[in-house]
């Protein structure tokens, strides 16, 4: 039932008698993919700081002896593979000869790989911080529980949002199921990032959508393309609703 046009009143009425409201939002991305392509791409990453960090201990080893520079050997040393993702690497700056040169090329080079291995490696579910605030109040007035669906293109996650704030008061989470930070695609607004993961899976497979192009002209002569979907699906874990939900029939 379509409720958009109703009176404030009526609708009201309608939200109160509701099991659940949810907020629906959509990605581009197929998680799976995503999922395998960073684990690689953190990987060989990895793989390669190890690498030329030996490299640089190897063979520019005489030049790092010398003075002031000696303090970057203990900082190479501790690059390891359970180290690599939190090492930070300042690149110096050395022109005087080639050697220095080419070390500190080496140095940045290094420091790329660092930096890339620190980039965020799961996909998320995202409610803005103030949003938690409106949420708030609009579950105590409606007595409605609020759940959050993230929906990719080969699988939908969920969680509720009693279950977000739950999250955010474990800081021992931080950094592993969640983060918060400023969204520079939304007026750097502070953002819950959930990994979405670690939520309820509630579809396990999703048949994408057929999809074609659509003109429409306007009446000033302005035409407009754009995509049109229809059709798909979605496998969904019954269970897993029911149990997110709380409901005991379906």
């Amino acid at each position: 039932m379509d409720i958009s046009n109703y009176n404030v009143n009526s609708t009201c009425d309608y939200v109160k008698q509701a099991i659940a409201g949810i907020e629906i939002r959509s990605s581009a991305f197929l998680i799976d993919k995503y999922d395998d392509y960073m684990a690689e791409y953190i990987r060989e990453n990895t793989i390669k700081a190890i690498e030329l960090k030996d490299v640089i201990l190897g063979e520019y080893r005489h030049l790092l002896d010398q003075g002031n520079k000696a303090k970057y050997i203990p900082v190479l040393n501790s690059i390891t593979e359970e180290s690599v993702d939190i090492i930070t690497l300042r690149v110096p700056g050395w022109t005087a000869t080639e050697e220095l040169r080419e070390l500190n090329d080496k140095l940045k080079e290094l420091k790329k790989y660092l930096d890339n291995t620190k980039k965020r490696s799961f996909l998320s579910i995202t409610p803005k911080v103030e949003d938690l605030k409106v949420v708030h109040r609009w579950i105590n007035y409606f007595g409605v529980p609020h759940y959050y669906f993230q929906v990719f293109f080969d699988k939908i996650f969920a969680i509720s949002f009693l279950d977000i704030l739950s999250l955010l008061t474990r800081p021992d989470m931080e950094d592993e199921l969640y983060y918060v930070e400023g969204d520079v695609r939304n007026m750097n607004k502070r953002t819950v990032k959930i990994r979405a993961r670690s939520t309820s899976e509630i579809a396990h497979k999703v048949d994408e959508p057929d999809h074609s192009s659509v003109k429409k002209e306007l009446a000033r002569g302005q035409l407009l393309y754009y995509v049109v979907f229809e059709k798909g699906g979605a496998k969904l874990n019954i269970d897993s609703i029911k149990s997110l939900l709380g409901i005991a029939k379906w």
